[in-house]
């Protein structure tokens, strides 16, 4: 019998059915996509960090025999065992292994190692891939929480589906108030109604969910290749492989099964609870508790505004999550474009553009300093390139007060101007002084260049500070540090302040060479050939262990001269060092990648969210049919035209797409206003590229579909038969 009844009320209300569907395959689709990028996300992490730190759990280092590894195979657990051939060396043995069970390394390796004879200080353990895993050392008392963060993400969003299906059935079932009411008046039991109702969330969701889920499986292959396309060209990474595993089709099963049971139950519980007495009087329509009135909306458009408030209090409670999913997207999707536009602005500002003619390849030589590079000659000879070999240097100077520039002093002075990035002791300020040293050609070409005479030993101090008072980080203006009165500089050890050499000033510059360098504010930068640190060198000391190499195109600079350039730096220098090329043009590329797959990412959560709103306003507008009807029969019979009804539809579609709008639009202004405050941007330039036309596209999407929910009920209500309404229980 209620298997017959609830196929016939399945036929007969074909528009609230439709919205139960609509919500159960969203939601299945939802879920499956989330399941499916989470999955390949975990095991592209898995592929990077094998790729990069090698395939091993954990690593055993030891002076002891290769007939060891065996020793350590005869271990029940261990899978494999093997010498890392770079690592090992002629007196120490580096062993990776593997386990079958990789979740009881912690307990293992403290026993191999007690076997071998070596204290535990002598393990260690790939806790980068163990983690993906989410295996932690049981000592750690503060895990990574990647797992508890996965799960946190599932269960916001199931709960988001479960209030978009639970308003479907709950629309649907209170429209059926009526008659479970006197269904129960002729004996049918809360139990048997509450399995009559779920019986049929069973039949509309079965296929809907499997549907859903493969289609996220579909969107999720997508979305993967997508990826590749955007990060096409970014040195380093490896292409994104499309994984599934049938655990993960199982649980994306599991949860939609259980989300819509969830749905359905929560109103089936509550209507099955009602007395029969109250269910029969129960008309179905949409009741506002206490009435208010919609000054706004009358004054703008008449009686129908006020209508349309009343009902939109009515619906407030279902309307909840349309409007809460609406607002956050919208809200996230500005911030976000926002967001990344000044992060642009910024980054053009301190890097690309401040940099696009300082450089175009950088090479970092490893653990070679300034004196052992050879081939100097065959790098400055490069065609059509210029280029200057340097190394990098701390050390501190010691500078009399009476040296220092009457610009300083009437800004209040150098401590005033330095804080505790100076010191004063007696006399004397003790002031930072990293030195750049550079290849003798270069510096002579530098030393003509501003003017100076390169001969001798000697320095070229940087003869600025930043005028903090009167200008910004952003737009700074500098002033000179020292008068140049001074013939020689006093410079000493970083880590020893009697170990001190005084060298002749060659000259003083506000310019410094064209490198890709950011100085100090408030430190005494000095510019020194090689020659000249030979000769200190060994006083000094603290100098870095890499030198560079800036190379600047002079003709053409494309990215395939800019690739040759590298290609002959490498051939040139890779079989004797071992260097990093880094191409200016390749790392914008790359960059520029990047923050496209960041907005890719944020934007499709954005749009997740905004088809939850939007999902729940049609699950509302085709569900609510039933409820209204009697509603606009009464409009009806007192007057009001089919077109008073659509103006009503038209305003409550404004309110409900117009609320995020609204909401969001005052918070993003402040928003970007507080970012270019603080970032002391000229709002000019970020107006100049502001994301208006993105922003507009969205909030006109969400208006038309809001619309679009509107017109389609709106459409079914004006067909009903309104004479028939008050004394039919069902509908066409």
């Amino acid at each position: 019998m209620w298997k017959d009844y609830s196929i016939g009320f399945i036929k007969r209300n074909r528009a609230s059915s439709l919205s139960v569907l609509v919500a159960a395959f969203i939601s299945a689709l939802f879920l499956s996509l989330l399941c499916g990028l989470f999955y390949n996300f975990w095991n592209y992490e898995i592929e990077s960090i094998v790729l990069e730190e090698g395939n091993w759990q954990a690593r055993i280092t030891g002076t002891f025999e290769e007939d060891a590894v065996s020793d350590i195979e005869y271990f029940a657990n261990v899978e494999t065992a093997a010498v890392n051939e770079e690592l090992s060396n002629g007196q120490t043995l580096v062993i990776d292994i593997c386990f079958y069970n990789m979740r009881s390394v912690y307990q293992d390796m403290p026993l191999i190692a007690q076997q071998l004879g070596v204290p535990d200080s002598s393990v260690s353990y790939h806790e980068s891939l163990l983690s993906t895993y989410f295996i932690y050392d049981p000592q750690d008392t503060t895990p990574p929480l990647l797992i508890a963060f996965y799960l946190a993400v599932l269960l916001i969003v199931s709960v988001s589906l479960i209030l978009i299906i639970h308003n479907s059935f709950a629309v649907s079932m209170n429209a059926r108030i009526h008659q479970f009411g006197i269904f129960s008046s002729i004996g049918a039991t809360p139990g048997q109604i509450r399995t009559c109702l779920l019986q049929e969330a069973a039949a509309l969701c079965a296929i809907p969910i499997l549907l859903g889920s493969f289609i996220g499986i579909a969107l999720t292959f997508g979305t993967i290749q997508i990826v590749n396309v955007l990060a096409d060209g970014i040195v380093g990474r490896h292409n994104a492989v499309f994984t599934y595993h049938p655990l993960v089709f199982a649980a994306t099963i599991l949860v939609s099964v259980l989300t819509v049971l969830i749905s359905a139950w929560l109103p089936a519980r509550r209507l099955s609870k009602l007395t029969p007495l109250e269910a029969i009087k129960n008309t179905g329509e949409l009741q506002l508790k206490r009435r208010k009135k919609s000054r706004i909306l009358a004054r703008l458009f008449g009686v129908e505004g006020e209508l349309a408030g009343n009902a939109l209090k009515a619906q407030k409670k279902s309307l909840r999550t349309s409007t809460l999913s609406l607002t956050l997207s919208f809200l996230g999707f500005t911030f976000m474009l926002c967001f990344f536009t000044l992060s642009g602005i910024s980054t053009n500002h301190t890097y690309f553009e401040r940099y696009q003619d300082a450089w175009d390849v950088m090479a970092t030589i490893k653990d070679t300093p300034i004196e052992d590079l050879t081939h100097e000659d065959e790098i400055h000879t490069l065609n059509n390139t210029d280029s200057v070999i340097y190394q990098k240097a701390e050390a501190y100077s010691s500078v009399p007060i009476a040296a220092i520039s009457e610009e300083v002093e009437s800004l209040g002075g150098l401590e005033a101007l330095a804080g505790t990035s100076v010191s004063v002791a007696g006399d004397t300020y003790t002031i930072q002084a990293p030195i750049v040293i550079m290849d003798d050609s270069s510096f002579a070409a530098y030393c003509e260049q501003i003017g100076v005479s390169p001969t001798g030993t000697g320095s070229v101090i940087l003869n600025r500070i930043w005028d903090s008072v009167n200008s910004n980080f952003r737009y700074k203006e500098y002033v000179p540090f020292l008068t140049e009165g001074q013939d020689t500089i006093l410079l000493q050890n970083r880590d020893d302040a009697a170990a001190t050499v005084t060298i002749p000033v060659l000259g003083y510059t506000q310019e410094p060479p064209v490198l890709r360098e950011e100085y100090d504010n408030y430190a005494l930068v000095q510019f020194l050939s090689a020659s000249s640190w030979e000769q200190i060198e060994e006083v000094i000391g603290n100098a870095e262990q890499d030198t560079y190499i800036r190379v600047l195109a002079t003709q053409e600079r494309t990215l395939t001269e800019l690739n040759t350039i590298e290609t002959e730096l490498t051939n040139i220098l890779g079989r004797e060092f071992t260097l990093e090329v880094e191409n200016r043009v390749q790392e914008k590329i790359d960059n520029d990648a990047m923050l496209n797959g960041y907005q890719l990412i944020i934007g499709a959560l954005c749009a997740l969210l905004a088809m939850i709103g939007i999902a729940n306003v049609f699950s509302n507008t085709l569900g609510f049919i039933r409820q209204r009807k009697r509603e606009f029969a009464r409009y009806m019979s007192i007057g009001m035209t089919p077109e008073g009804m659509r103006k009503m539809f038209r305003i409550e579609a404004l309110v409900i797409a117009g609320r995020p709008v609204l909401i969001t639009l005052p918070i993003t202004v402040l928003f970007v206003w507080f970012m270019i405050t603080a970032s002391y941007l000229n709002p000019i330039e970020f107006l100049s590229v502001a994301p208006i036309v993105p922003i507009v596209i969205f909030i006109a999407a969400i208006f038309g579909f809001v619309a679009l929910a509107y017109y389609v009920g709106g459409k079914k209500i004006l067909k009903c038969n309104m004479a028939e309404t008050l004394q039919n229980d069902y509908m066409v």
